[in-house]
């Protein structure tokens, strides 16, 4: 079971990004998926979830309104689109997958399997 996260970058306040976390030899349509990040000098904290079967999804407050999460279950792929960027949205982002995921959850502790992370820098 594998995760590759790709789209990470370095873009201007009020710009966008889609982040992509690929799977393999899994179907990650069975596993709830969640996006977490950990900016410098700071603990990881939860983004953003959708739960297994394309179930609810789950945000953070402080992303809420500006990212949303998504599937492609043709390519196995669980999207971030992340809009209106601020600078304290700089951090490495991490996809990680939960094999009992029916419903999601922002708690890295329920996830088994994770990425290696991309950088995502928000700076003018």
């Amino acid at each position: 079971l594998q995760l590759v996260e790709s789209g990470g970058g370095l873009v201007q306040p009020g710009g966008s990004l889609r982040l992509s976390c690929e799977a393999s030899g899994f179907s990650s349509d069975y596993y709830a998926i969640g996006w977490f990040r950990q900016p410098p000098g700071k603990e990881r904290e939860g983004v953003a979830c959708i739960s297994s079967r394309d179930g609810p999804t789950n945000y953070a407050d402080s992303v809420a309104d500006r990212f949303t999460i998504s599937r492609d279950n043709a390519w196995n792929t669980v999207y971030l689109e992340m809009d209106s960027l601020k600078p304290e949205d700089t951090a490495v982002y991490y996809c990680a997958a939960d094999p009992r995921g029916s419903i999601c959850i922002l708690e890295g502790i329920v996830y088994d399997d994770w990425g290696q992370g991309t950088q995502v820098t928000v700076s003018s």
